[in-house]
């Protein structure tokens, strides 16, 4: 049986990351760091057999998986299913502004309660079978190869609990560092973990105004 190995990367940064607000299927804009990070992505994945590129229809994932795209001479493929987790009326506001305006939903974010929604978005168990549904009906486009995948921060949490099993009210311990490399493997019997989180490309050799 073969597997689809999957690069599976966080978008760059953008304004609303730095101002810790909360995006969900907002489409913010990647920042000039944002960009940088991508660039630094590129670099790093230019001489990987990279069979095909997806990425989230929204800008930030786009734009950083396009970099990776023009350096290994792919096009990008756009995928709604690999957006964010909605938000819905969360998004915009900062943790600050949260609990004070919706302090028992901020509360049941908090303790990851799986079948929570903020107002007007999504639960934690709909996330979940949205991106693990899709992640493998891509992925089984690609027996044997190697793919890039775009995603967000709540869609690569997810993707770490099912490689690993981790029930999805299990304290988050590992990191979701924007232009990290994660490293999956995929087969009709479900998704394992290879390597997390990888940001060597983003400390070498790279002394600019975001480094000293």
């Amino acid at each position: 049986m073969q597997v689809t190995r999957i690069l599976a990367v966080r978008h760059g940064e953008t304004a609303w990351n730095r101002e810790t607000r909360i995006q969900g299927h907002t489409d913010i804009a990647l920042n000039d760091h944002g960009r940088w990070q991508a660039a630094q992505l590129a670099r790093a994945l230019r001489d990987e057999s990279i069979a095909a590129c997806y990425a989230s229809d929204l800008g930030r994932a786009q734009a950083t998986a396009q970099a990776v795209a023009d350096a290994v001479g792919q096009s990008v493929t756009t995928h709604p299913g690999l957006r964010e987790r909605c938000f819905g009326q969360f998004e915009g506001q900062t943790w600050a502004e949260l609990e004070a305006a919706w302090p028992a939903e901020t509360q049941a974010w908090r303790k990851r309660l799986p079948d929570f929604a903020p107002p007007g978005g999504e639960s934690l168990r709909q996330l979940q079978a949205r991106v693990v549904e899709t992640v493998g009906e891509l992925a089984a486009r690609h027996p044997g190869e190697q793919v890039l995948m775009v995603v967000h921060g709540g869609v690569l949490d997810t993707l770490y609990r099912a490689a690993t099993r981790l029930d999805l009210q299990a304290p988050r311990s590992w990191e979701l560092p924007n232009t990290a490399i994660n490293r999956l493997l995929w087969s009709p019997e479900g998704l394992g973990l290879v390597g997390w989180a990888d940001t060597t490309h983003l400390q070498e050799g790279t002394l600019d105004e975001h480094t000293t």
